[in-house]
């Protein structure tokens, strides 16, 4: 995980399909076409996870963040020994791209002329074509002759790659960065709802923090509207109202929940430091979290 002012990237499409095939993450497409770089529809790579996504991909073993732009600079600064193999490779197959598209363009040209031909050669209804006529229509046309494009005479496309290891060496484990810091609240939902087998989504756009899908979201509406507190915290009224209304209205639940306070010691079953942070090197996944639904029914 490319870790970029905060933000946790991938970059890769193989690795965010898996994620998402196997793991149930989905992260956000954050990239756009530099051909129109203000739309915000169809969006592409990069990937960026929410915290409490890296955090859980690294305490699965599943992944570790790097400082993307550390790794960049080094690689700039000492070019690992391959990058030469890798570029020469690289201009190989964008010479080879253009060569095939401007083959491809010929063929179409003489794909034309040739229905011009027939179509000057074919006589109309009312028309006759003797035949000495007929072969000069045909045969005065000079025919184009197919040439092999050549390496000079065709210009390479540029290639960008998507990925950045390769061409830079993948960067070891042993220089991962800590893991993102993510509310203890939310994080406990966010992974008690991901092991019961449940998508999310960031809901900022319903008010939430948590969107969450029964199944991957290209197939299924989100079901609930998830909200994050510790066991002991005060909810105000209104918002369980408001968020109680508000998902009635586009047909979801409000959801709410929390890491179980254990009655024996007094104390939180959440990874929770002082500052209410998730601390690292506590495993959360034994702890209980309890969770409720709250709808809105009118008179």
């Amino acid at each position: 995980i490319s870790q970029t002012v905060r933000r946790y990237l991938l970059y890769d499409i193989n690795t965010v399909t898996w994620l998402r095939r196997t793991h149930n993450i989905l992260g956000v497409f954050i990239g756009s076409l530099p051909q129109s770089p203000q739309q915000n529809v169809f969006l592409g790579l990069p990937l960026e996870l929410q915290p409490e996504e890296a955090t859980l991909l690294v305490e699965k073993g599943l992944a570790f963040i790097v400082d993307d732009f550390q790794t960049h600079k080094k690689a700039i600064r000492s070019p690992p020994l391959g990058m030469a193999n890798y570029r020469a490779t690289a201009r190989k197959e964008a010479l080879a791209t253009a060569k095939a598209v401007v083959k491809h363009k010929q063929l179409k040209t003489q794909e034309v002329l040739q229905r011009l031909k027939v179509r000057q050669a074919t006589p109309g209804p009312d028309k006759t074509v003797d035949k000495d006529e007929h072969d000069e229509t045909i045969f005065d046309t000079p025919q184009e002759t197919s040439s092999e494009p050549t390496s000079s005479s065709v210009i390479p496309y540029s290639s960008t790659p998507t990925t950045s290891y390769p061409p830079i060496p993948t960067p070891s484990e042993q220089f991962s960065l800590p893991l993102p810091e993510v509310s203890a609240a939310s994080y406990a939902l966010f992974k008690h709802l991901h092991a019961s087998g449940y998508f999310m989504s960031p809901g900022l756009r319903f008010g939430c923090q948590f969107s969450v899908y029964p199944g991957d979201p290209l197939r299924f509406h989100s079901h609930f509207l998830a909200m994050g507190h510790d066991w002991d915290e005060e909810i105000d009224i209104l918002d369980l109202i408001g968020g109680g209304r508000l998902g009635t209205g586009v047909k979801k639940g409000w959801l709410i929940g929390g890491a179980v306070k254990n009655s024996d010691n007094n104390e939180k079953h959440d990874a929770t430091s002082e500052h209410g942070q998730f601390e690292a090197g506590r495993k959360p996944e034994d702890f209980h979290v309890r969770t409720f639904c709250i709808e809105w029914g009118g008179m």
